[in-house]
């Protein structure tokens, strides 16, 4: 690799405006104190909540947990972090509930980066790939071959820039947004690349006002996504976000023009690094790899990561998937909560970059939790009001995507589909970072 991890740590943190925040943030403090947490869930199911006693999680960026931002005790009342001010602003037909969180102990700041979990979604698919029929297997194979054929010049070109070839970066974000068609990951990874250089590199008055109290800004990232993609209000789809070089410069010099300049050059060096980073197994050398005319059995030992990754986004639109999504997301899950319990987790974060999504461990048999439901004042405080006798449970709630309207997109063509009406949190077709959809 051209540049190492620590390299860019060392980028990250030292040279951005906001880097200090990876390390010193309001989120990571609270966490480290031990002292109880605060924190902001929205729901439509506050009935549903209130007669069953049982309080559902989702998947996604949190794999398992119940999806929250974090609440800062002022003399006001409860302080929602920008990101939960956003939902709540957004969201005027859902409940805002205050979860209080008391650990056994400090909880070690370690994050989940979603976009690392390829490996798991590949392992979980050869495990239980007897529950798929010879058709479905060979139709799923399929469709992750031809993605990676198509795709194949513009992995190939990424994996050498990230050994030190520097390509023109008009160029390479072109091909990029062409290759996003094949391989959609990669409008995921394009997105947290671009969500990543606005939050660090921001130096508005309103990025300087959330940094002051310990925050990233989580506008800049959603007014991306919203310009980006028509319909992204109605299905937030991060498969379809691939702006063209000339398209990308018009959307960052709308939300901050002084960003412009350095966004095309950053992404071909950050998703070029990022992507082999993801995509290889660790023993491969990146500047022997290539995706061009190899077969499926040897891209699956040589990039797990990226494997997995297609795998699980293919699987997801299979017609017999709403029947298997437990058997496939549970195996996920229990992983994950066996993890954070072993390392004293009972409230895992989203640590692609840590912008508030913070989540609550169902399963973890060490803290103490307490729901009430709240009313915000005028300025917006939080106020707990009545408490709900609820118990939070490691119980996936239902959820399947519609088939993909692979020649159309046609956002309005891919509703929602919500099964079981039990206590749970909405789960959409999706994933994008306000946890609007699924990872």
């Amino acid at each position: 690799m051209a540049e190492s991890e620590s390299d860019w740590r060392q980028y990250l943190h030292c040279s951005t405006p906001n880097g200090s925040l990876l390390l010193r943030n309001a989120m990571t403090e609270a966490l480290v104190s031990g002292k109880p947490l605060h924190l902001l869930h929205v729901t439509r199911d506050i009935d549903a909540i209130r007669i069953s006693r049982q309080v559902h999680v989702s998947t996604g960026c949190l794999v398992g947990a119940l999806y929250c931002s974090p609440l800062t005790s002022q003399r006001e009342g409860l302080r929602p972090h920008n990101l939960g001010a956003y939902l709540m602003r957004t969201k005027p037909s859902t409940k805002a509930l205050v979860f209080e969180v008391t650990p056994d102990a400090p909880v070690p700041p370690k994050g989940i980066d979603y976009l690392h979990l390829g490996a798991i979604h590949l392992r979980t698919y050869q495990r239980y790939q007897s529950f798929l029929t010879p058709a479905e297997n060979d139709q799923l194979n399929r469709a992750v071959l031809t993605g990676l054929r198509a795709g194949a010049p513009f992995l190939d070109l990424a994996l050498r820039n990230a050994v030190g070839q520097r390509s023109a970066a008009p160029e390479f974000i072109d091909q990029l947004a062409d290759a996003v068609a094949h391989v959609p990951f990669l409008g995921y990874l394009y997105f947290e690349v671009l969500s990543e250089y606005l939050m660090l590199h921001s130096a508005t008055s309103e990025t300087k006002t959330f940094a002051q109290i310990g925050e990233l800004n989580n506008s800049l990232y959603k007014r991306l996504a919203f310009a980006a993609v028509d319909g992204m209000d109605r299905l937030f789809d991060l498969a379809r976000f691939n702006p063209r070089h000339h398209r990308l410069i018009q959307l960052i010099g709308g939300i901050e023009p002084a960003l412009g300049p350095g966004v095309a050059e950053y992404v071909r060096r950050r998703l070029s690094h990022l992507f082999a980073q993801i995509a290889l197994h660790p023993s491969q050398d990146a500047a022997a790899v290539t995706f061009q005319s190899a077969d499926f059995s040897t891209l699956q030992k040589a990039a797990p990561g990226l494997i997995g990754q297609m795998i699980f986004r293919e699987i997801r639109y299979m017609s017999r998937y709403q029947h298997l999504y437990h058997c496939f997301e549970k195996a996920k899950a229990l992983e994950a909560w066996d993890y954070w319990n072993c390392e004293g987790i009972p409230t895992p974060f989203n640590g692609v970059i840590p912008k508030g999504e913070i989540g609550i461990n169902p399963a973890y048999p060490r803290s103490a939790v307490r729901v009430w439901t709240a009313r915000p004042d005028r300025k917006g405080y939080l106020h707990p009001d009545e408490e709900i006798t609820a118990v939070l449970t490691p119980h996936l709630a239902s959820w399947w995507a519609p088939p993909r309207q692979r020649e159309t997109h046609d956002a309005a063509d891919v509703s929602r589909v919500e099964l079981t009406p039990v206590a749970r949190s909405p789960i959409p077709t999706r994933r994008s970072p306000m946890n609007e959809v699924p990872a």
